[in-house]
């Protein structure tokens, strides 16, 4: 007595292949999220580096602008020095003052004059004189003059003998509306010796320059640049996320082409151990099976010579041969033999099937219609095409039980499949469900109320060993249609 065998564990790479199979709802997700993370990702970065770049350049230009005007402020307070200096203190001497009294009605409307005349053509809003204390002796603007009250570090490091300049923001009524923004330049007043040469410090220069429309323009410009930034970005963005959703469809289309083929692959193994499985079945069957038929024969010639009529060995050996013919069916779909391939008539073969069926043919009143042409020779074993064809007909045949026509075609295939021949087999049976036609080929998939369902199974395994393609087809009215595409002899 056979010990039964214990269930083998499956070996790595079966584990590996399991294992991508259940995990691979996971893989087919990860990478979308991965994408979209990224594009996300890559558009706030954009946009922070973008407002960054914008906010620095602003600066850049607002921080160039404010060294410009300090420049300017201090041109413009060399130039009125040197007026001063050379001017103002030579006609006051040449008038017989010996010192500086902006107080004096004809001093100060010389200091006027002369301040006016100087910054004529600049961009100043006014200009102020103080004294050593703080005091502001003249003014472009007269509510300033004689006030007091100048005491900042500005002011100081101008009577050292040091120009300083400093923004001062005013803020309007409404908050940041209506703001103003004026730079500040303390220059000290320098009396000019007859050499050129700089001498003692007689008092200070305010320099008032209104830089508020510049910086609003400034301003105007950075919005504008982060307005576009922002329009650009979101532009680019709007494209990344069109490759991102085209790289979306691709990667899911091969997950789902990866799943495709782990599912092939794992219907492959399930099918090879079925194959094993029922060789191994058959083989154990057929043994006895035969000595059953070889024992039934024997049987039945004696119950000739003694009852006749005994019909009891003739339902043995009838029903041993129908069993003989399941076993060899599983046999075939288990261990497929290689083709021997050879050129071959392809009409022979067809004509060959019609020959051996045509008595089940008019037993059914079944009509054929035959249409040959393309090539006549392919490339292919006789024996097992004759098989296939055989599987095709007889399903054709019990599809009609009532009688019905078949054509059979050939013909050459264009396009891409140039090289092979076409046969389309056709019925107007039962037809076929087009929720089966996933299934058609499933090894023990049947219709039928009798059959082992591995026919299909077999046909398809001979044309592909053949480098061939098997199509069914259910037609619109009624019946079923089916293609095969086989290689044709190359000259």
């Amino acid at each position: 007595m056979t010990r039964k065998k214990d269930k083998p564990e499956p070996d790595t790479e079966q584990r590996a292949s399991l294992n991508l199979a259940v995990e691979g709802g996971e893989d087919s997700a990860e990478p979308k999220r991965l994408v979209r993370y990224f594009s996300f990702t890559g558009f706030f970065a954009i946009i922070v580096f973008t407002l960054f770049l914008s906010l620095f350049i602003s600066q850049q230009a607002k921080n160039m602008l404010l060294s410009d005007n300090e420049d300017y402020a201090n041109l413009v307070a060399k130039y009125l020095n040197r007026q001063v200096s050379q001017k103002f203190i030579n006609v006051i001497l040449s008038y017989g003052y010996t010192s500086v009294r902006l107080r004096e009605k004809f001093q100060f409307e010389l200091m006027d004059r002369l301040v006016r005349r100087s910054i004529h053509g600049f961009k100043i809003d006014h200009v102020n004189i103080y004294d050593f204390d703080g005091m502001i002796i003249y003014s472009t603007n007269p509510n300033l003059i004689e006030t007091t009250g100048q005491d900042s570090e500005a002011y100081k490091e101008a009577l050292e003998g040091k120009s300083t300049s400093t923004l001062v923001t005013n803020q309007g009524r409404f908050g940041g509306f209506g703001q103003t923004r004026i730079l500040q330049t303390f220059s000290p007043i320098r009396r000019e010796l007859f050499d050129g040469s700089e001498g003692y410090v007689m008092g200070v220069f305010e320099i008032h320059q209104d830089l508020t429309d510049d910086y609003a323009e400034i301003v105007n410009f950075q919005y504008i640049s982060i307005l576009v930034s922002l329009l650009v970005m979101s532009l680019l963005f709007l494209v990344l996320r069109q490759i991102v959703k085209r790289a979306d469809k691709i990667i899911e289309e091969r997950n789902a082409e990866r799943r495709r083929f782990q599912e092939k692959l794992h219907q492959s193994e399930r099918l090879a151990n079925l194959g094993q499985m029922i060789a191994a079945v058959s083989h154990e069957v057929r043994n006895p099976l035969g000595i059953i038929s070889s024992t039934a024969e024997i049987l039945r010639g004696k119950l000739k010579q003694y009852e006749p009529d005994n019909q009891l060995a003739d339902v043995i050996v009838e029903e041993s041969r129908r069993l003989n013919e399941i076993v060899t069916e599983f046999l075939d779909f288990a261990r497929p033999k290689v083709p021997k391939i050879a050129t071959t008539s392809l009409k022979d073969v067809l004509d060959k099937n019609l020959y051996y069926l045509s008595s089940e043919l008019e037993k059914f009143g079944i009509k054929v219609i035959r249409r040959y042409g393309g090539p006549a020779l392919i490339e292919a074993d006789p024996d097992q095409l004759y098989q296939a064809f055989l599987n095709i007909f007889l399903n054709a045949i019990q599809a009609m039980p009532d009688g019905g026509v078949i054509n059979v075609r050939t013909t050459g295939v264009n396009g891409r499949h140039s090289n092979m021949a076409e046969v389309v087999i056709s019925d107007t049976g039962q037809g076929i469900k087009p929720e089966t036609l996933d299934k058609i080929f499933n090894p023990f998939f049947t219709t039928k109320d009798q059959g082992s369902g591995l026919g299909l199974s077999i046909v398809k395994n001979i044309i592909t060993n053949h480098k061939g393609e098997i199509f069914i087809e259910p037609l619109h009215g009624e019946g079923a249609r089916v293609i095969i595409h086989l290689p044709v002899k190359q000259d």
